[in-house]
């Protein structure tokens, strides 16, 4: 019996967060629904103990279920039939035995048969089902989508929608198309309102579409006539139930095999306005799309904690020159790395998680009452920390999944190249962090603000520079400053030249640079909760202090003309 929660003491490291006690206060509204509601927590304490109840459950299907079905998924894949997506048996099994434990609808209020869980455990979930099948934990992840229904939608539509999700329907969000990838404004299906019905209709061609064929889809349109960006898009729910799409076809992938990526055919399709018309992409796929980032770091991190695993088994039980392999060094000190990459990753997943928390809470109460003063600074406080947080670990989670997955390979040597085993699977999986969801290149697009506005700097300084440190480790800090004194000196650097082109072509150094200083600290602040965080915390820093160092010479050494030589 394997349970994914139980055997990573991480999770509940994280979910015991001094912050989640703020967080829950909040998401529960002081426990008012106490006495009121079976499920509803009298305190904190109680809150928690839920969470943790339901990541054990989940912990285990996902160990037992999800990951016993994750080769033969991998193998099957889904398929279409009469313009219809039908699952490889193990998803569907997966998704049933989900569905009846009631794991869907995790964060969404109870009037909506949701379990009124902050962002902080619903993400912990999408870990431990992206640990156990990264392909399935996109289908599973998609009720990302419904938050966007209960943030924009009607009262009418949230009740109508959300509430099917706990009864095991499915979310997708139909955003991209044949000539409009990362660049959304470029998007043509169109919209056209029906005086006569008095309803919308879609018609055109989604392609990437995850999980496509799904019972209920927020689908990005062209409501404006003669209009070409993104102030012509408007946000529409689609109800497959009411007809009008069909699929395909389901794209044969590298990885993530079980999460079908379909071409979708909209024609005449009946779908419902979200909100208002013409903030599709500025206002909701926005919000949309930061959640999705949220969902691709758990992915990372959960793909990560597996490929490690995977690595650390084969390198344990692998014997060469009469000794075990992971006695050598050059495969302990990988492994050792991929610790520290791992344990980093996941704290800057979890601080992002509690910035989300923050901010979403106040925007919910903030429907329901007028905020005080103190209570919209907060607000306003988290939500510039989570959109500058979000590009971040979305760029360092996804590329250290990774790297995880590749040493991790390495370390199998001739074997994990093999199908025998199922690092090659994991590889795979990972491939694609990095690139949906917005590539690591547009996470520096959206991150490199926080480092010329100097809120990176300023958080770090204000908030981690000034924790209290146990004495034995304040070298660390003293390391972490040089690193942030270095990281000012590069920004000064390239922003004193005054060319937008030159910022952005040292763009991912500085974002890196601001990248490394922030992780290094949050596991320094990690080892003051839990001396297990020691070793990782040295080792991530020292490494992280070379890296910095590095790129701080490349770019005092390097001036507007050099761009030349890389332009092609």
């Amino acid at each position: 019996m394997a349970n994914f929660y139980i055997d990573n003491e991480d999770l509940k490291f994280h979910l015991e967060h001094p912050l989640m006690k703020k967080i829950v206060a909040l998401k529960e509204r002081n426990f008012a629904d106490a006495g009121k509601c079976d499920t509803a927590p009298r305190d904190f304490e109680d809150a928690l103990d839920n969470y943790d109840k339901v990541l054990e459950i989940l912990g285990e299907i996902c160990g037992d279920v999800l990951a016993e079905n994750a080769e033969g998924v991998d193998a099957e894949g889904p398929e279409v039939i009469n313009g219809r997506v039908k699952y490889a048996a193990g998803t569907q099994q997966n998704h049933d035995v989900l569905t009846q434990a009631g794991l869907y609808n995790m964060s969404l209020p109870r009037e909506y048969d949701g379990l009124n869980f902050p962002i902080v455990p619903y993400v912990m979930a999408a870990e431990l089902v992206s640990r156990a099948d990264a392909g399935f934990g996109n289908i599973w992840g998609l009720q990302d989508c419904a938050e966007t229904i209960h943030e924009f939608a009607s009262e009418e539509q949230k009740k109508h929608y959300l509430p099917r999700g706990a009864k095991g329907e499915t979310y997708a969000m139909d955003l991209t198309e044949p000539d409009a990838g990362s660049d959304l404004q470029a998007v043509q299906l169109k919209a056209t309102y029906c005086e006569k019905s008095g309803k919308w209709y879609l018609n055109g061609v989604k392609r990437f579409i995850t999980n496509g064929d799904a019972q209920i889809a927020l689908v990005l349109a062209r409501s404006e006539e003669g209009t070409h960006d993104g102030r012509g898009l408007s946000m529409f729910i689609y109800d497959k139930a009411n007809g009008g799409m069909t699929v395909r076809r389901i794209e044969n992938k590298l990885g993530i095999k079980g999460s079908p990526t379909c071409e979708l055919v909209f024609k005449d399709a009946p779908a419902e306005l979200v909100g208002e018309r013409k903030l599709g992409l500025i206002k909701y796929v926005m919000s949309l799309m930061n959640g999705a980032r949220l969902g691709v770091g758990a992915q990372s991190v959960g793909i990560a904690e597996a490929a490690y695993r995977e690595g650390l088994k084969y390198a344990r039980e692998r014997r060469q020159f009469g000794k075990a392999i992971i006695d050598f060094p050059a495969v302990y000190e990988m492994l050792t790395n991929m610790e520290a990459k791992l344990q980093g990753a996941r704290a800057i997943l979890y601080e992002t998680s509690r910035f989300v928390d923050m901010y979403k809470a106040y925007t919910h109460i903030s429907n329901e009452r007028t905020l005080d003063k103190a209570e919209r600074e907060e607000m306003k406080k988290y939500q510039k920390l989570a959109d500058i947080y979000t590009p971040m670990l979305k760029l360092f989670s996804s590329e250290y999944a990774n790297e995880i997955a590749y040493d991790a390979l390495q370390i199998h040597g001739g074997s994990g190249y093999m199908k025998d085993y199922p690092i090659q699977r994991l590889v795979r999986d990972a491939r694609i962090t990095n690139i949906y969801e917005g590539t690591s290149q547009l996470q520096v697009v959206a991150a490199i603000r926080g480092v010329t506005t100097g809120q990176y700097a300023k958080y770090i300084r204000d908030e981690y520079e000034k924790a209290p440190i146990c004495p034995e480790q304040e070298y660390i800090r003293e390391i972490l400053k040089g690193m942030t004194a270095a990281f000012e000196a590069a920004v000064a650097n390239v922003t004193a030249v005054g060319d937008p082109e030159y910022v952005d072509f040292h763009a991912r150094r500085l974002v890196e640079m601001a990248g490394y200083v922030i992780i290094g600290y949050l596991l320094l602040l990690d080892s003051q909760r839990d001396a297990r965080f020691y070793k990782s915390t040295e080792v991530f820093v020292k490494y992280g202090q070379a890296k910095v160092a590095g790129y701080a010479a490349f770019i005092n050494n390097f001036e507007l003309k050099d761009m030349g030589m890389y332009k092609k």
